[in-house]
């Protein structure tokens, strides 16, 4: 049993089955996710009969390093082996007053959406409890400083609220005073619009909630994020309000990507408008980052900035996001890792290049 992946609840279940103390589930998420430790000899607060018993029932592993990059912002990429077939990637990015850490929840991702590198990838799995949390453990581990990882976004490769289970274990881990202590209000999830998942969540372990919105009607949103044609803007919009009901922050953060001549004129903007007035919300502008066989163009800084203005004159507090790491490919929206694609979906991409 690989350890790192139990939450406390599925811990004490663990020592309950070899007729342990529920404490000592305490003591090991301590010497695990607090202390980084692999070696179940070095626990020296456990009984020296359990730690040999142990070392023969469980284990302590996170996924391979395989790749390390470092941006000339600081921005930090590594790829990570899970399997034999595939790879992802989770990249940290260091500011002044915090350090955040964006975290992959799938082998690549289903959903497909149009301005998304990681999308043309296609998708093979999930990631386990232990492939999630372990990216956050490799990281306090590897970056200089004591517990450096102040924030988690799940915006990394895939779709969080399609691993809903993994991805609620790796969160209870998060916010686990014995494991990484950190509040609801620094861990957010973001969703392309899962809504099945924002309820779950809601009721599970409500976090911070980020929306990929990148659109202020269903039709231009049908192209850009597919699974608006099951999950249209009106129930969003609902899911949303839902979620706001035990949500730690009292507003739900829209994601916007800029692309030029698409979704960036002044009246996109006012339509914006209307959806900010059936939901508490913010604004994040997010300026497009090209990869290979896009499609899309980033919008000019004025664009970009006249288009925050009409927001902003509306009421709604907007943030325009930095781009961070775009030259290690490690910004948002880049990120690729090396997936086993059981789609097809990546064929497709390089046989359209290979055609045009």
């Amino acid at each position: 049993m690989n350890l790192i992946g139990l939450d406390a609840a599925a811990l004490e279940r663990f020592f309950a089955e070899h007729d342990e103390k529920p404490f000592r589930a305490r003591q090991v998420l301590h010497w695990i996710h607090q202390r980084g430790e692999t070696d179940f000899a070095r626990m020296s607060d456990l009984a020296k009969a359990l730690r040999e018993k142990l070392a023969t029932v469980a284990r302590i592993d996170a996924p391979v390093i395989v790749g390390d990059t470092t941006a000339e912002d600081g921005t930090r990429k590594w790829l990570l082996k899970v399997d034999d077939a595939n790879a992802v990637e989770a990249v940290f990015i260091p500011e002044v007053n915090r350090g955040t850490l964006c975290v992959s929840s799938q082998a690549g991702c289903v959903l497909d959406c149009a301005f998304c590198s990681t999308g043309k990838q296609g998708f093979n799995r999930n990631l386990s409890t232990a492939e999630i949390i372990g990216q956050l453990w490799l990281a306090n581990r590897l970056l200089e400083g004591e517990r450096p990882v102040s924030n988690v976004v799940m915006m990394g490769m895939g779709e969080p609220l399609l691993n809903l289970d993994n991805v609620i274990a790796a969160l209870r881990l998060m916010l686990d005073d014995n494991a990484y202590g950190l509040s609801r209000r620094r861990v957010t999830v973001s969703t392309s619009g899962v809504i099945p998942g924002m309820d779950q969540l809601r009721d599970e372990c409500p976090v911070a909630l980020a929306v990929s919105l990148h659109a202020p009607n269903d039709e231009l949103r049908d192209r850009l994020v597919p699974v608006n044609r099951k999950y249209p803007l009106r129930a969003l919009i609902a899911a949303c309000n839902r979620y706001l009901e035990r949500a730690p922050r009292d507003f739900v953060t829209f994601e916007y990507v800029m692309l030029e001549g698409v979704n960036d004129s002044d009246q996109h903007a006012r339509e914006l408008l209307g959806i900010a007035a059936r939901v508490r919300c913010k604004f994040n502008l997010i300026p497009f980052n090209p990869f290979p066989r896009s499609e899309f163009r980033r919008s000019e800084g004025e664009r970009i900035r006249r288009f925050a203005e009409i927001l902003q004159r509306g009421g709604l507090t907007v943030t325009t996001r930095k781009t961070r790491g775009d030259d290690i490919a490690a910004a948002c929206g880049q990120l690729a890792g090396d997936v086993a694609d059981r789609t097809r979906r990546s064929a497709l991409y390089r046989l359209k290049e290979v055609r045009a």
